[in-house]
């Protein structure tokens, strides 16, 4: 499976989740912090990953909205 950039940033999304989740339940400071920073360093990388993927279309700004198509053209 080919991973691109939304596919880490749903890990990153889960990863948050995760730590709220365990600072609510009151987890050891050491965990939640290591967490945390890996955290940060995926959301570098998923930033990184999205900004440099190789996604390619065929829409213009002269296509408007998907949800909202310009019956102009």
């Amino acid at each position: 499976m080919k991973n691109n950039g939304i596919t880490y940033l749903i890990i990153t999304s889960l990863l948050l989740v995760v730590i709220t989740s365990m600072v609510y339940f009151n987890i050891n400071f050491p965990v939640i912090f290591y967490l945390t920073l890996i955290g940060q360093i995926l959301l570098i990388y998923t930033v990184y990953k999205v900004l440099t993927d190789s996604y390619k279309t065929r829409k213009t700004f002269d296509d408007w909205y998907e949800d909202y198509p310009d019956s102009k053209g």
